[in-house]
């Protein structure tokens, strides 16, 4: 069995978007502890994001109409193609899993995105795009598992036209807590000096409220609603968001749940 931890959360997310969409008990979970009731079912995620802070991260990436948005670990897409709709910017989703790029596409036609939103595998390191061919990117709770993120941020740097901007949503890490784990084998408390040597300059880094509530009880639903799960998205794809639930649960690999806006330098 392999150790490379892309390739341990890659083959977990592939079992899990090989089934989405398919387990109601995880939406009423996610729409009951973690996003709340507005959140437009159309777009829904399995990120630790609630729509005002969707909406302050769209805001804040100042996109215009046709530009072109690149969302990093885009998932099945809901969060990127709910940016691009919002602010009539073209996106790309790039994603680790074939699968979640596969579902990812399968939902832009009904949501009026054909045409207009394009998803392809890559990672975080390896985009392959383009140099300065993003006017804005941005990134939802997975920079937290990118094996090694000053290269994961070096790349973010290069695909971004100069004095545009990178906004994300992601978790910091405990060292001590995650150490030894091949999930999280470059943990980062803290991603403004990083982003700083890099050259980025940093415009907003916010705390979300209540993160450490939504991610007990999100997950303390799952570990309570196994048996349902299992039943609903088969045993292969719910394993991968049992195993998420049980270590985050007891381990306690967080120590901050940030949105954070940086601007490439001119």
């Amino acid at each position: 069995m392999s150790t490379d931890p892309s390739e341990l959360v890659a083959t977990g997310y592939e079992a899990f978007y090989t089934a989405w969409g398919q387990s109601p008990t995880l939406r009423q979970i996610w729409r009951e502890h973690v996003t709340g009731p507005d959140y437009p079912e159309e777009f829904a995620h399995i990120s630790f994001l609630p729509l005002p802070q969707l909406r302050s991260l769209a805001e804040e990436l100042l996109l215009n109409a046709d530009e072109v948005l690149v969302d990093l670990a885009c998932g099945a897409g809901g969060p990127g193609l709910w940016v691009a709709k919002e602010s009539g910017a073209r996106l790309v989703g790039i994603d680790l899993s074939p699968m979640a790029a596969k579902r990812a596409t399968e939902r832009a036609g009904p949501l009026g995105m054909t045409g207009r939103a394009t998803f392809s595998q890559g990672t975080f390191e390896a985009t392959g795009l383009e140099a300065a061919s993003a006017d804005g990117v941005m990134s939802v709770d997975a920079l937290q598992y990118a094996p090694d993120k000053t290269r994961a941020l070096a790349e973010v740097a290069r695909i971004l036209r100069p004095g545009r901007r990178f906004a994300f949503v992601a978790f910091e890490l405990d060292p001590e807590r995650v150490a030894g784990l091949p999930f999280w084998e470059d943990p980062v408390p803290d991603y403004r000096p990083l982003l700083e040597r890099l050259g980025f300059e940093i415009v907003h880094y916010d705390v979300i409220p209540n993160w450490a509530g939504q991610v007990a009880a999100g997950f303390g639903a799952v570990l309570a609603q196994r048996d349902a799960l299992e039943a609903e998205l088969g045993e292969a794809a719910a394993a991968a968001t049992i195993m998420e639930a049980a270590i985050t649960t007891e381990l306690k690999p967080y120590c901050g749940h940030v949105l954070a806006v940086a601007v490439r330098p001119r």
